[in-house]
């Protein structure tokens, strides 16, 4: 089969005639080159239509560009080699390069193999940054043992080769260039002034960038430490608002009681004297009264106070004996009111029926402040014999009684206002 490309017996690249075999001489001073029937890779792009002939030609242009799609049209490039263009002389426009040797056999593998020259100080530097002594090599030999920089690009470029970390192998009657000579010390300060002057530019639009981050974030907290504020000022102008409300409230029925206190001691002074107790004559009508004195009005038997009366006042003297310690006072109305709902939902369940007075957490939460014990017994509780337990009997548990307990400790929980005024 004839061979489709020259192959360099030096670097191992394909090259698809002998103007290209020419060129890579010049570049590289190579001139082992074979005969090949391996055809070189043509890897077109979908979008650009940019021909790639290695995997590291796509890698490296798919992080330029972002194109991801190639076409494989390798076997309808590839072409049988033509050897009569004249490449013996692969350098005539570059002086007195060597002739190039292409063996159409591929004997030129059987030769003997051996580690190219190149500058030592440049691999002393290269193995100063970690790489291997071999990929330190590889890299100077194949960027043409120009220069660090050179160097270091080929290892990038080419970091994911398979032969990476192998030492690189040249026939040993190939020519080498010379070692080329590293920096001078004067080069060597100018480039590290140079370096120098970068990483000043580079640290100080770091810092401006730092800065620009800053402000903003301190702008940032600023407007959120001004509407937090702003939210805190309409909460305390809403309190303040809502207490003004209720204090207005409370003086209104005040006046309604001193103002209906008035009219029964009107009326009371009117039966005394013998004349009707509506003075006819008045052309404005009493005020309807907000609380059950009408009947002391007409002379009817006082209506008696309720259980739920004497509940709600057992809680607003609870409320204003521990005034100081309102979050204790919540917690014991929540407390009362647990017990209350476990006896309606559980009537037959002592266990909800019987308190522990010496319990720790009853005393914490009920038992230590004044009235929480007395509660629970206009509830129904009562003390046992020894005075360890509040006990109440199944035939005590009075539903209404508890809904109404339950409904009194609801209203002075969601109340803020409760037993204030």
């Amino acid at each position: 089969m004839a061979g489709v490309s020259l192959k360099c017996g030096d670097c191992g690249a394909l090259l698809k005639s002998v103007e290209e075999a020419q060129e890579h001489a010049e570049l590289t001073s190579h001139s082992n080159f074979s005969e090949s029937t391996e055809p070189v890779l043509n890897l077109v792009c979908s979008s650009c239509r940019k021909p790639c002939r290695s995997k590291t030609e796509t890698d490296l242009h798919t992080k330029r560009t972002g194109h991801t799609e190639f076409v494989d049209k390798t076997s309808e490039t590839a072409k049988p080699i033509n050897l009569e263009s004249p490449i013996s002389n692969a350098g005539s426009g570059a002086g007195d390069a060597a002739p190039m040797d292409v063996d159409a056999s591929g004997s030129g593998a059987s030769e003997e193999m051996v580690v190219p020259e190149v500058d030592k100080k440049l691999v002393e530097e290269l193995e100063g940054m970690g790489f291997s002594t071999a990929r330190a090599t590889r890299a100077l030999h194949y960027s043409g043992n120009a220069s660090l920089e050179a160097a270091v690009n080929w290892i990038v470029e080419h970091e994911n080769d398979p032969d990476i970390d192998e030492m690189p192998m040249v026939p040993a009657s190939a020519k080498n260039e010379p070692p080329k000579p590293s920096l001078t010390e004067e080069e060597k300060k100018q480039k590290f002034l140079e370096l120098r002057e970068r990483a000043r530019k580079k640290k100080e639009e770091e810092e401006k960038k730092l800065e620009r981050e800053r402000e903003k974030e301190r702008i940032r907290i600023g407007k959120e430490l001004l509407e937090a504020k702003r939210i805190e000022e309409d909460n305390e102008r809403k309190r303040i608002i809502a207490l003004r409300k209720a204090e207005k409230e409370e003086e209104k029925r005040a006046l309604d009681r001193i103002r209906l206190k008035l009219e029964e001691d009107k009326a009371e002074r009117r039966r005394k004297l013998g004349l009707p107790e509506v003075d006819p004559a008045s052309s404005k009508p009493a005020p309807k009264p907000s609380e059950p004195t009408l009947e002391k009005k007409m002379g009817l038997p006082v209506k008696a106070v309720t259980k739920a009366d004497k509940m709600r006042e057992c809680l607003r003297s609870l409320k204003k004996n521990h005034q100081d310690d309102d979050a204790r006072v919540k917690k014991a109305f929540q407390t009362l009111f647990t017990y209350a709902g476990n006896v309606v939902k559980n009537p037959d369940e002592e266990k909800f029926r019987k308190i522990r007075l010496t319990n720790q957490a009853f005393q914490d939460r009920v038992g230590g402040l004044k009235g929480g014990i007395e509660f629970l017994e206009l509830c129904g509780f009562e003390k046992s014999e020894d005075g360890e337990f509040l006990f109440m009997p199944r035939n005590k548990v009075d539903i209404a009684v508890m809904n109404s307990a339950g409904k009194e400790l609801q209203s002075a929980i969601e109340n803020p206002h409760f037993g204030i005024l």
